[in-house]
């Protein structure tokens, strides 16, 4: 099979779509928020009861004073996890509820 230089893979071109119509950003806070319970667990993704993204920030809003007290401890672990997932720097900041 002769590859021509203008083929592309699917992920090259859905990346450049992702780039084109700036919908980079979007799609990986997307991700970061369907990775949470997979990169906290089970007991951490269980007492989350609402995610959101604003202006680089996460806001997570946890139903145990215990576990949020926890999770703060651990604030910039957290960060440097979820960027690290995305690949970039998504996230400025994480705001505990």
């Amino acid at each position: 099979m002769i590859k021509r230089t203008n083929d592309k893979t699917i992920k090259e071109a859905v990346e450049q779509m992702l780039n084109v119509y700036k919908l980079r950003r979007r799609f990986d806070e997307t991700s970061l928020i369907a990775a949470w319970p997979e990169m906290m667990g089970k007991a951490i993704a269980s007492r989350t009861t609402q995610m959101y993204i604003r202006e680089r920030k996460m806001f997570i809003r946890v139903d145990s004073s215990v576990v949020k007290n926890e999770l703060v401890m651990i604030r910039s672990q957290i960060l440097d996890k979820m960027n690290e997932r995305a690949g970039n720097k998504v996230l400025d900041e994480i705001v505990f509820l």
